[in-house]
């Protein structure tokens, strides 16, 4: 299972909740590229569509 590690505070939204883009529920977290998004939701998306091998 993927592990991320949000402890920087860059992912933390002071300026409060925006539904998480993969279950829609309210959460002040955002992901490195900013989108609203809870770490458990990032995690399991991440272990659903790991990337594809290059050089078949």
């Amino acid at each position: 299972m993927a592990l991320l590690n949000w402890r920087s505070a860059d992912h933390f939204d002071p300026t409060g909740d925006k539904p998480c883009v993969i279950c829609t529920k309210p959460t002040p977290l955002r992901s490195d590229r900013g989108k609203p998004v809870h770490k458990v939701c990032a995690e399991e998306w991440i272990d659903r569509h790991p990337p594809e091998e290059t050089g078949k």
